[in-house]
C-alpha cells in the first residue's frame, strides 16, 4: 500500500516528532545534542523552515515550525536524518539506522492551538520525569520564550510574540501560562493528531486541511 501524501501547507505550522528505532537512545551526550542543534539551524536555514520550539529528549524529537514551501518540511527532515545519523554512527562506533521510520507531523491551527502544542512540546522532560521544572531542562525552547536565552536557530511566532509588546512582560506572562497544567482533553488532541497525521484545530481548520 503505498504512503500516504504528506500535509504540508506553505506558512501553517506543524509539529513534528522524529523517535529512535524501538525508542533507543539518539543523543549520548551534550555534544551529540549541540551537534543536532547545530544541523537544525544549518537545515532551518537551507530549506527555509522556521523553527518556534523544541524539546531535544533522549530518544526522540519535538518540533514545531513553519514551512515556506511545500517541500520544505520532508527536505529538512531528510537532511537532519541523514547527515545525523552519519555523525552519531561514526562518534559512537556504531552501524545501522537510527530511526523509526518516517517522522510523525500534523499541521496546527495557530490561532487555537498554538501555544498550548508549544507548552505540551516544552513540558515534555517534566512529563517524562527528567527534571521538576522546564527550567531545570536545557535542550528545550523554554529555555529562549520564559528565560530569554538566546539561540541562533529560535524564530518565535507571532502568536507568543503577540503576549506582550516588552519581551519582559512577554515571558513574564509566558511563565504564568505553566502555573497550571494543560487540560487533559487538549493534551489528548495533540496526542492523537500527531500520532495520526490529522489537523489540530476547530471544525473548521479541519475540514479546510482535508479532514474528513
Amino acid at each position: 500500500m503505498p504512503r500516504p501524501g504528506r500535509l504540508c501547507p506553505p506558512g501553517v505550522p506543524q509539529h513534528i516528532i522524529q523517535r529512535g528505532n524501538n525508542r533507543q537512545a539518539i543523543f549520548g551526550g551534550r555534544g551529540d545534542f549541540a551537534f543536532f542543534s547545530g544541523l537544525l539551524k544549518r537545515y532551518s536555514e537551507e530549506h527555509a523552515v522556521a523553527i518556534h520550539a523544541w524539546a531535544l529528549m533522549t530518544n526522540h524529537v519535538h518540533l514545531l515550525v513553519t514551512p515556506s514551501d511545500e517541500t520544505g518540511v520532508s527536505d529538512f527532515m531528510q537532511s537532519i536524518g541523514r547527515r545525523y545519523v552519519r555523525f552519531f554512527n561514526r562518534r559512537h562506533d556504531r552501524t545501522g539506522g537510527l530511526w523509526e521510520g518516517r517522522f510523525r507531523s500534523c499541521v496546527i491551527d495557530s490561532e487555537n492551538y498554538l501555544l498550548s502544542c508549544q507548552r505540551y512540546i516544552e513540558l515534555n522532560p517534566v512529563k517524562a520525569g527528567m527534571v521538576k521544572n522546564p527550567e531545570d531542562y536545557w535542550w528545550t525552547s523554554y529555555q529562549c520564550h520564559a528565560l530569554g536565552q538566546q539561540n541562533p536557530m529560535h524564530q518565535p511566532h507571532e502568536v507568543y510574540q503577540s503576549l506582550a509588546k516588552s519581551p519582559s512582560e512577554r515571558k513574564r506572562r509566558y511563565r504564568q501560562l505553566f502555573n497550571l497544567p494543560l487540560p487533559e482533553d487538549v493534551e489528548d488532541r495533540i496526542r492523537k493528531s500527531i500520532k495520526n497525521g490529522k489537523p489540530l484545530g476547530d471544525e473548521a481548520f479541519r475540514r479546510k486541511f482535508g479532514e474528513e
